[in-house]
């Protein structure tokens, strides 16, 4: 029994998505993050990088959390900031569902909206969350990209959850990085204890890890994303000398193509990053043959993105409609309501 929202955190279950694993002859399954207290993956990051400054004695009673984010952190921030008694703080790019504003709001966290420029711009939003912690008395920058807390967490945690709900018979481990946290840290540990296991890292439009990890160069793959959270330009201290054996580059098409089959075939109402995470692990899948073991994230919830990636008029607006349509089936016996219907 947990301890309240941090001792919550975690030990999630692994799903058989089962659909993709008949198509692809492997066992491909899903960490799934989404029921983790705060619904997402960050909810690991957020309670490491907190606990970590407390034993540091960096984060006094009654302190203040700043961070920059693009939402899920800010989330699981929000929760664990609530729970342990301080202030929090969050600077996010305008550029994100409306949805994750108003939860933050919710929770009680302070939402400051910048716009959204590149990391080189001194007004990028993890620079502002910088500053305005460093302003401020009793306050700490959580700093989720360059804090290794955050990959110490999915060290300590998630790879070892992996490994034994496996039983350590897995192949592959596939997964998109924002800051890193999650794929290095499950990484390195599953590399720890079998160093075969294949660590492949999956990225969208616009961002340069893919060239880096292909080629050592940090260059851009098209111009731009409608994932939230995920893809970057720079190398983070998380992400810093992680294991990866290879990168798999997935469009925005192929991304809600998958969201919408989780959503149809596996009753699965879950994100774009799950998306994104589930095409490279069906890339995966087919690249080793049948008879293999996959593990991917699944990373948050669908509820904050209904705005947007569950919006028809959004997905037509992004030429991305037709990738959400639903295969062509059998039509049904029409629905008649007026005759069944009791006056």
């Amino acid at each position: 029994m947990g301890e309240g929202f941090v001792d919550s955190v975690g030990r999630t279950p692994l799903i058989k998505l089962r659909r993709l694993s008949e198509e692809t002859g492997c066992e491909v399954l899903g960490k799934a993050e989404f029921m983790n207290p705060g619904g997402s993956v960050k909810d690991r990051a957020a309670r490491g990088i907190v606990l970590t400054a407390e034993r540091n004695g960096e984060l006094p009673p009654g302190g203040i959390v700043v961070e920059g984010t693009a939402g899920n952190t800010g989330i699981g921030l929000a929760h664990v900031c609530n729970a342990r008694g301080y202030r929090c703080i969050i600077v996010m790019p305008d550029n994100q569902s409306p949805e994750k504003y108003r939860l933050l709001e919710t929770l009680g966290a302070e939402v400051y909206k910048v716009p959204t420029v590149p990391y080189s711009n001194p007004n990028q939003y993890q620079k502002v969350s910088q500053r305005l912690a460093a302003s401020l008395p009793n306050a700490i920058w959580a700093n989720q990209f360059d804090n290794i807390a955050n990959r110490q967490a999915h060290i300590e945690t998630t790879g070892p959850e992996i490994w034994e709900q496996t039983a350590g018979r897995l192949d592959a481990f596939v997964t998109s990085s924002g800051t890193g946290g999650t794929f290095a840290g499950v990484s390195e540990y599953l590399k720890s204890r079998r160093p075969a296991i294949r660590c492949v890292l999956v990225d969208p439009p616009g961002s340069s890890l893919y060239e880096y990890v292909r080629n050592g160069t940090l260059k851009a793959t098209g111009s731009g994303s409608i994932t939230e959270g995920i893809g970057i330009g720079r190398v983070t201290a998380n992400l810093k000398d992680a294991p990866i054996d290879d990168a798999v580059h997935i469009e925005d098409r192929e991304t809600v193509r998958y969201v919408y089959r989780l959503l149809r075939e596996e009753g699965l109402f879950l994100g774009s990053t799950t998306g994104i995470n589930v095409a490279g692990a069906v890339h995966v899948a087919r690249e080793l043959g049948p008879g293999h073991t996959i593990v991917t994230i699944l990373c948050d919830g669908g509820a904050k993105y209904q705005s947007r990636l569950f919006n028809p008029e959004w997905l037509q607006m992004k030429g991305l409609a037709d990738a959400a349509a639903p295969a062509p089936t059998p039509s049904g016996p029409s629905i008649m309501l007026d005759k069944v219907m009791v006056a």
